[in-house]
């Protein structure tokens, strides 16, 4: 139903009253003054026709029609007035208007029944002589016992509605005039009613739209003052606990954005609550923040975090997994799932906590794969290197030859394990210094330590027939850097394209700078690397192509050697290749001027 201002209640129904109240007194006043009307020209009539009779009385008796006539006609011209003599039984003597011999009896009319009998008779009616509504009264003069003849007299009704009316209409204007009146009287009296009213509906709207600073004026009227007032002190005490709610909401928000692990609280239909910036992180969906209220399934698609969320929901105790996401890349996620309670201690719904532990896991891995590959490498020749010793210390080998065979095999696999703990500790001190910032860098010429890598390797190159082509600028390119450990990390790029390459290829050094960094590149045309190894080539001891590394002699930890050195001078290293064409790995370090 259309809802209405509360002035368009009020002052109509305020308008009707008064225009009602005026319409029934006007009515009634008007017919009040009909009746007084009546009743003064009935009186008049009566007292004419009184004082018609005391002067008709004397031709009564005898009775003379004709000085009754002529009396009637000069007295009603005088008076102006119909007046009519009758006798007892009806008949006309004299009229002031006809004839008297033309007019009928009048033993019929009600007023002249009504004087026969004693009585004022008094009607009203319409006349067939004077073709006019008249009103007639009628008295018997004389003894009342014996009345010898009835005296009337009328009037024309019309003249008395003229003057009726006039007065109506006098009526009429002065009720308007009321009315005016009372309706402006209402409006004002309405709007002094809804003016405050509308003023409070104007601060509850502010109020509503946050303006809290906004005060509802006082009234003089007791009920609308005490209610702005009661509106202001709602208003201040809703004020403060916003603000408190707000202070206590940014609080939340400050500590929930400022976790590095993923948080997000369900509901108890698994609706999404609230989320934190780091579980979007982790998840990979901008939306997440966005879908409180909607489940979690629409904004995670994951059956494992399902199964947990379902699980933590039929148990009450905390329940955790390791659950793999991909999104864009794999990722390990740990994730504990414990019931969300309120403040009565009742189950609301589940809180998860998420931490990206894909680093942490992949060090556990590589610390596992470490040691199982440093057994291996060190088991293989010690095995060989056990083995021979005890063929020798048994004398189960009489010929020289072989004795000096065996020595020879041993004497290898020791160099091995010299090696490998040469590596190990040269790595390890790597590392070490690094971490302490005690790697001594110095201004120096990289194209110097280029040329002396590659001096390092050109005669096991030529050894193998193997051409190695060096590109790089004529003019001095210089950098903060650890000439001993950048000259490593290029020889061990060199050394192991040589290895890899075949007899009579070609390795390429390439070295550029420009104004924010120089690279260094070592190209070979070995057997290439597939994809899946390239993100863990640069790994202790993971070999590609592990029974060809071994032949070579590697120990598997020089790429994890170029790695840390390029570290420690702020670079990176990376490898592109492809299975059959060669790979290409790429140091690059900051330009310094």
């Amino acid at each position: 139903m259309k809802k209405r201002p509360l002035i368009w209640q009020l002052f109509p129904s305020y308008l009707l009253v008064v225009l009602v109240a005026l319409s029934a007194a006007t009515a009634l006043g008007s017919v009040a003054l009909r009746r007084f009307y009546l009743d003064r020209t009935a009186a008049d009539l009566t007292a004419r026709a009184r004082l018609m009779g005391l002067r008709v009385a004397p031709h009564l008796a005898p009775m003379d029609p004709g000085a009754i006539d002529r009396l009637c006609k000069h007295a009603g011209r005088l008076a102006e007035t119909r007046i009519t003599v009758m006798d007892f039984h009806g008949k006309v003597l004299g009229d002031s208007i006809a004839d008297p011999a033309q007019m009928g009896s009048h033993h019929d009319r009600p007023e002249f029944i009504a004087a026969r009998q004693g009585a004022v008779g008094r009607a009203v009616r319409y006349s067939g002589t004077l073709h006019q509504r008249m009103m007639y009264v009628a008295v018997a003069p004389g003894d009342s016992d014996r009345p010898t003849a009835v005296i009337r007299c009328a009037l024309p009704v019309s003249d008395l509605d003229t003057q009726l009316k006039t007065i109506y209409g006098r009526i009429a204007a002065g009720g308007l005039v009321i009315a005016m009146l009372a309706a402006g009287l209402s409006w004002w009296t309405v709007r002094r009613i809804s003016r405050p009213i509308q003023a409070i509906e104007a601060g509850a709207k502010r109020f509503a739209g946050g303006d809290l600073a906004h005060r509802v004026p006082g009234f003089d009227t007791l009920e609308l003052g005490s209610l702005a007032e009661a509106m202001n002190r709602m208003a201040v005490q809703l004020d403060e606990r916003i603000r408190e709610t707000d202070r206590q909401r940014m609080e939340a928000a400050a500590i929930l954005s400022s976790m590095s692990e993923g948080v997000v609280a369900l509901d108890a239909e698994e609706r999404i609550i609230q989320a934190n910036q780091a579980a979007v992180d982790i998840f990979g969906h901008a939306l997440l923040q966005k879908m409180v209220g909607r489940p979690l399934t629409e904004a995670v698609r994951d059956s494992e975090l399902q199964r947990l969320v379902d699980r933590a929901q039929q148990d009450d105790r905390p329940t955790e997994a390791d659950l793999t996401v991909y999104r864009p890349e794999a990722k390990t996620i740990f994730v504990r799932c414990t019931p969300l309670r309120g403040q009565d201690g009742g189950r609301i719904g589940l809180l998860l906590v998420m931490s990206d532990v894909t680093p942490m896991r992949r060090l556990e891995n590589m610390r596992r794969d470490f040691a199982a590959n440093v057994s291996h490498e060190i088991k293989t020749p010690l095995t060989a290197i056990k083995g021979f010793v005890e063929t020798l210390y048994h004398g189960n080998v009489d010929s020289p030859e072989e004795v000096h065979r065996f020595l020879g095999i041993i004497e290898k696999h020791v160099q091995r394990l010299g090696a490998i703990i040469d590596d190990l500790i040269n790595l390890s001190r790597i590392e070490r210094d690094a971490e302490a910032h005690e790697i001594a860098l110095v201004e120096e010429d990289v194209g110097t330590v280029v040329q002396g890598a590659v001096g390092l390797c050109r005669e096991a190159a030529t050894a193998r027939g193997i051409r190695i082509v060096q590109h790089g600028p004529a003019q001095p390119v210089t950098a903060r850097i650890s000439p001993p450990l950048l000259e490593q990390a290029i020889f061990n790029l060199i050394d192991n394209a040589v290895k890899y390459s075949p007899e009579g290829a070609e390795v390429r050094v390439d070295f550029e700078a420009d104004d924010r960094c120089i690279r260094i590149s070592v190209r070979d045309q070995g057997p290439g690397i597939a994809r899946h190894h390239l993100p863990r080539i640069f790994e202790r001891f993971y070999r590609a192509d592990k029974a060809r590394s071994r032949r070579m002699g590697g120990t598997g930890l020089g790429l994890a050697i170029v790695k840390h050195i390029v570290l420690a001078h702020g670079g990176e290293v990376s490898v592109d290749s492809t299975v059959g064409q060669g790979a290409r790995f790429t140091i690059r370090l900051p330009r310094t001027v």
